[in-house]
C-alpha cells in the first residue's frame, strides 16, 4: 500500500508527519519557510487524507503505522544522505520511534503522543476527542453550514490551536469530517504507545511542546527524558497542540534546527 505525499524544495530531505485525524496539508503554514533549505516531503498516514486505510486495529495498528512510515522513508530517493523526520502528536510519536530504531538521521517532535502520566491521563486526552466527535455528530448535515459561524468554528478548533482564527473555513470543514470518520481514533490510539529500545549511536531527537497545548499537556514534556535522555527539550510559548499555524516562523526554525543536529557520538 502506498502513502500519498507531496515533495517541494531542495536540500537535505525532511519528512513531515501529521497527527491523528489530520493530513499532510497541516504543514502548509510552514512549508514556504522550509523549502528554501530542505527537500520537504509531506505524507498522509494510512487512513488519513488521501492514503488508503489499514485493516489492522488495536495494539498492532501503531506498529503497522511505524513500519509503513519506515518503509516509505526507506524508499525515498535522497541523494544528499539520510532522511530527517519531524511530526506532530501521533506523527511526533512515530518520528521518535523511527529515531529509536536508528532509521532516520534525526527526529523532531511537536507535542508527541505517548508520554502521558499513566493510562488515566491518556484516557483523559482521548475523552477530549470523544467529546468533540459527539458534538460534531450532533450537528449532522448542518455542520459545514454551522462552521461558517466563527462563534461555532473557533471554540471547536480551540482545543487544537491557540489561534483558531488563523485556520481557514475550508480546512476546518475537512478536519471536521476527519474527526467524524477517522478509524484510528476509533481503534488504535487507546492502546499503549510502546517505544523501541534505542540504537547505538543514538539518533538526535528534539522535542518542542506548546505551553498552551490543551490535548497533550505541556507538563508531559519531561516524560520524554525517561526513554530519550539525550533529547533536547524546547518550550514553545503561546502555541497549542497543532502549532504550525499558531507561530509558523518559530516552528519552522525549530524544524530546521532539529534537522541540522549532528549524529551523536
Amino acid at each position: 500500500m502506498g502513502l500519498r505525499y507531496d515533495v517541494a524544495g531542495a536540500g537535505p530531505t525532511l519528512v513531515l508527519v501529521h497527527g491523528v485525524v489530520h493530513r499532510r496539508q497541516a504543514w502548509d503554514p510552514v512549508l514556504d519557510l522550509l523549502t528554501p533549505y530542505r527537500r520537504v516531503v509531506t505524507v498522509d498516514l494510512p487512513g488519513h487524507g488521501e492514503s488508503d486505510d489499514l485493516d489492522v486495529f488495536g495494539a498492532q495498528r501503531l506498529l503497522q503505522f511505524t513500519d509503513r512510515l519506515a518503509e516509505f522513508i526507506g524508499g525515498l530517493e535522497a541523494s544528499d544522505g539520510p532522511v530527517h523526520v519531524a511530526g506532530n502528536s501521533l506523527g511526533g510519536y512515530l518520528s521518535m520511534c523511527l529515531a529509536a530504531r536508528g532509521e532516520v538521521a534525526s527526529a523532531t517532535a511537536l507535542s508527541p503522543a505517548g508520554f502521558w502520566n499513566g493510562p488515566a491521563a491518556q484516557a483523559r486526552s482521548l475523552t477530549k476527542f470523544a467529546i468533540l466527535r459527539t458534538a460534531a455528530s450532533g450537528l449532522g448535515k448542518r455542520a459545514p453550514a454551522a462552521f461558517r459561524s466563527r462563534f461555532i468554528r473557533y471554540p471547536s478548533l480551540a482545543p487544537f490551536f491557540a489561534h483558531p482564527s488563523r485556520v481557514s473555513y475550508e480546512s476546518a470543514v475537512v478536519d471536521l469530517n476527519s474527526l467524524l470518520t477517522n478509524t484510528t481514533l476509533a481503534g488504535g490510539v487507546d492502546e499503549p504507545f510502546p517505544l523501541p529500545a534505542l540504537t547505538s549511536p543514538v539518533v538526535p531527537v528534539t522535542v518542542a511542546w506548546g505551553t498552551r497545548d490543551l490535548i497533550l499537556p505541556y507538563r508531559n514534556r519531561h516524560n520524554v527524558l525517561e526513554h530519550f535522555p539525550h533529547a533536547r527539550l524546547i518550550s514553545v510559548p503561546g502555541v497549542g497542540h497543532v502549532p504550525m499555524g499558531d507561530n509558523p516562523e518559530l516552528i519552522a526554525s525549530i524544524l530546521l534546527s532539529g534537522s541540522e543536529l549532528p549524529a551523536a557520538k
